[in-house]
């Protein structure tokens, strides 16, 4: 039967680009992984300390009478009360808040809380006006592509570049003199720190962003999926940003549960009230069982402790690796640029003037067994030409270390190459 998809249904039947990359490199790692170096992993490593502090919850949960009531009843579509009442604590001692559990929101994951976002923010407004759903700087996560059932509705802005030259090491800002906050914009959503780059907005930046939505009663959501206080994934200092119109949104993915889709939203009553309606009509709650297992980590200080001792110094060296193989191996006469090494579990790399695009320079390095993912797909809502969009590739810190070292080794000679060539 040839069914008849609405324009949203056309939309959202599209891969967004970097799942059809994903979908290359795993009918690639299907064949003969032999001698792959397999650097474009976006899964978190499960790590040996932080799965046992799940499965000790588990079972906590398991030998609990609380346990019929997570899996065996509905609840309550702002979230699991313990996990909503766990974070509440956490969070008004470690930032000396006055939250309550109507500034609590419990989705089911990152990606769901950001499509809620876009859709009740973002898109046509009751005058039929689009409302857009703002990117202040780009590159940003590939996944805000694909939040708003409407087309052409995010819209993202070229960023200011620092360069360190003796240090190819670079640094995105976002450009004032471009960004564009008004009586369209429907939500502002970025990441912090950002995936792909790492980029950590400063906090001067957050308020300047903030300031300039709250002239127009714009809320501003803050991706915090790699951010303190869990997973910690920031390799520099930074504070979480509270305020009237800014909501600050984490996931529990990298801290160990990405199989159990946990986000949370934490903001003004105001704003978080519409999402809850709105995940109340499309999913009821997220999966409880996660929920109740996070509960009882953050609530121990457990979460915290696995985020200071476990997650953050793990990728913090593998990010040391990685720039220690980039001194060591990348021809120090071209122009290269890694972005500074503020957070996430990714690197990435500019390679400007870059002769070819990311997209053949990927197809080179898989040749090659070296599997990257290319930027280009990591620039949504950024329609103007920008050559900068083909010259980056994306790096995963998940690799093992002699990967990584043998990934930019072969990186290297390829690069050296192509900029060697008439």
């Amino acid at each position: 039967m040839q069914v008849q998809l609405s324009k949203a249904g056309q939309k959202m039947d599209k891969s967004s680009g970097v799942r059809a990359i994903m979908k290359d490199i795993n009918e690639t790692l299907a064949g003969n992984t032999d001698g792959i170096c397999n650097l474009s992993a976006g899964n978190p490593l499960i790590l040996p300390e932080v799965e046992a502090v799940w499965k000790k919850y588990t079972q906590k949960l398991l030998d609990s009478p609380e346990f019929g009531n997570v899996v065996g009843r509905y609840g309550s579509s702002k979230g699991y009360e313990p996990l909503i009442q766990a974070i509440i604590k956490d969070f008004n001692q470690r930032y000396n808040l006055e939250l309550t559990s109507k500034n609590i929101l419990i989705t089911g994951g990152s990606q769901t809380l950001y499509f809620i976002v876009a859709n009740v923010y973002g898109g046509l407004d009751q005058n039929g006006q689009m409302k857009k759903i703002i990117l202040p700087l780009s590159p940003d996560y590939t996944g805000y592509s694909g939040i708003s059932l409407y087309e052409n509705s995010v819209v993202s802005f070229v960023p200011n570049i620092s360069i360190k030259e003796s240090e190819h090491k670079f640094k995105y800002h976002p450009n004032f003199d471009k960004l564009l906050i008004d009586q369209t914009s429907g939500c502002v959503i970025f990441s912090r720190p950002a995936n792909p780059s790492g980029n950590i907005i400063t906090d001067e930046e957050v308020h300047k962003i903030a300031n300039a939505a709250k002239k127009y009663s714009v809320p501003v959501f803050v991706d915090s999926a790699y951010a303190t206080p869990y997973p910690g994934l920031n390799f520099t200092e930074m504070t979480p940003i509270f305020g009237d119109n800014i909501v600050h949104c984490i996931s529990l993915s990298k801290g160990g549960l990405p199989g159990e889709r946990v986000g949370i939203a934490i903001g003004p009553e105001e704003i978080i009230a519409p999402l809850e309606h709105f995940q109340m009509n499309c999913s009821i709650h997220s999966s409880r069982y996660g929920q109740a297992i996070a509960a009882m980590a953050i609530e121990s200080g457990e979460m915290a402790k696995l985020a200071d001792q476990v997650i953050r110094p793990f990728y913090k060296n593998k990010f040391e690796i990685f720039h220690d193989a980039l001194d060591r191996f990348m021809p120090k006469d071209l122009p290269w640029y890694v972005h500074e090494g503020e957070g996430s579990i990714f690197g990435w790399i500019w390679l400007k003037d870059l002769p070819i695009t990311d997209w053949e320079l990927y197809q080179i390095l898989k040749k090659e067994k070296v599997l990257v993912v290319p930027g280009k797909d990591f620039f949504p809502g950024l329609t103007s030409d920008w050559k900068h969009k083909n010259e980056c590739i994306r790096i995963s810190l998940t690799a093992s270390k002699e990967e990584i070292e043998n990934g930019i080794r072969i990186l290297a000679r390829i690069v050296q190459n192509l900029y060697s060539q008439p």
